[in-house]
């Protein structure tokens, strides 16, 4: 699961820096002025995606990258509601809410659901499960 959240969030990130202003285009809204923007923040899930192949590699020491992925995926979605409901975005920008933090909920949940003992362990006994070795 997470070799695919990682292979997603590389692919999705880099597309985001080839063409900044295909949300915009998809959702019918005016592009960017500044399609930086949204090219850092492909920068920013490119990397995450990065992390998250480093849980697939190393399942026993992921709980602490994955908890911030999920609070990630969680306060996503109300940022974009909050924009839905405002006037600011269109509701066919819930795309992005879709394929980037809905259909990751429950495997993250499950997944720090599982590995909860283990970091509280390493925790408890002064080792840090989220560090390489």
């Amino acid at each position: 699961m997470f070799v695919a959240a990682g292979v997603y969030n590389i692919a999705w990130g880099s597309y985001a820096a080839v063409d900044p202003q295909w949300l915009f285009r998809f959702a019918g809204m005016t592009p960017q002025n500044h399609p930086q923007i949204f090219m850092t923040l492909g920068m920013v899930l490119g990397l995450y995606g990065v992390l998250y192949l480093d849980v697939a590699l190393r399942p026993a020491h992921g709980f602490l990258v994955a908890a911030v992925g999920l609070a990630g995926k969680i306060l996503g979605p109300l940022g974009w509601l909050w924009l839905v409901t405002t006037g600011r975005w269109p509701a066919s920008t819930g795309i992005l809410v879709i394929t980037n933090d809905l259909v990751w909920w429950l495997p993250f949940a499950v997944y720090l659901r599982d590995s909860w003992p283990h970091w509280r362990r390493d925790r408890e006994q002064g080792r840090l499960a989220d560090s390489a070795g």
